[in-house]
């Protein structure tokens, strides 16, 4: 086990939404790849003594997903994909942390989406901990995960004249959150 790093202390801290993102990359026709981000999210981690006691939950709206494109957004929000009306919310709950080397470490958790629950394993860092100008205890994390969007159900599976898929069926999720003691 790992003493927490400098500047990190026990207790709970919670996300600063103004401050990170949940976002995802996925390639469309087979040519180019799309990126988006999910505007509402929300979580909090908890730490004991020491980092691998690190126990995160975090929530994104999947009706405030935003790709720069509104007729995409409107399209991600409908049946093919997010179906936001009967599933309003994504969740991720970690259940360990493995391998902290002081910077980097293994995530792992469960992430459910479209009411469907799956392991996902995030390779993960550990950026810091710090003071803010208004005295408040910060620290960031970013990490990185791929899974397949039809493990969860999204089955939307247009295809592209050529064979490729419209949307690919592997998603790598972008993970960047600034936590702020509470």
């Amino acid at each position: 086990m790992t003493s927490l790093p400098q500047g990190l202390s026990a207790g709970t801290w919670n996300i600063d939404g103004a401050h990170s993102t949940i976002g995802f990359t996925v390639r469309h026709g087979g040519v180019s790849k799309t990126r988006g981000k999910f505007d509402v999210i929300a979580g909090s981690a908890t730490l004991g003594d020491t980092f691998e006691s690190l126990s995160v939950t975090a929530t994104a709206d999947p009706k405030s997903i935003n790709t720069g494109n509104e007729t995409r957004d409107e399209h991600l929000k409908s049946g093919d994909f997010f179906q936001t009306e009967e599933h309003p919310e994504i969740v991720f709950k970690s259940t360990s942390v493995e391998d902290f080397d002081g910077s980097e470490f293994t995530l792992k958790g469960e992430l459910t989406l479209l009411g469907v629950t799956k392991e996902v394993v995030f390779d993960a860092e550990f950026l810091g901990a710090n003071e803010d100008p208004n005295g408040n205890q910060i620290t960031g994390v970013s990490a990185t995960a791929k899974i397949n969007r039809k493990d969860f159900g999204m089955s939307f599976s247009a295809t592209m004249p050529g064979g490729d898929l419209l949307v690919a069926d592997k998603v790598n999720l972008e993970i960047d959150v600034e936590l702020v003691k509470a």
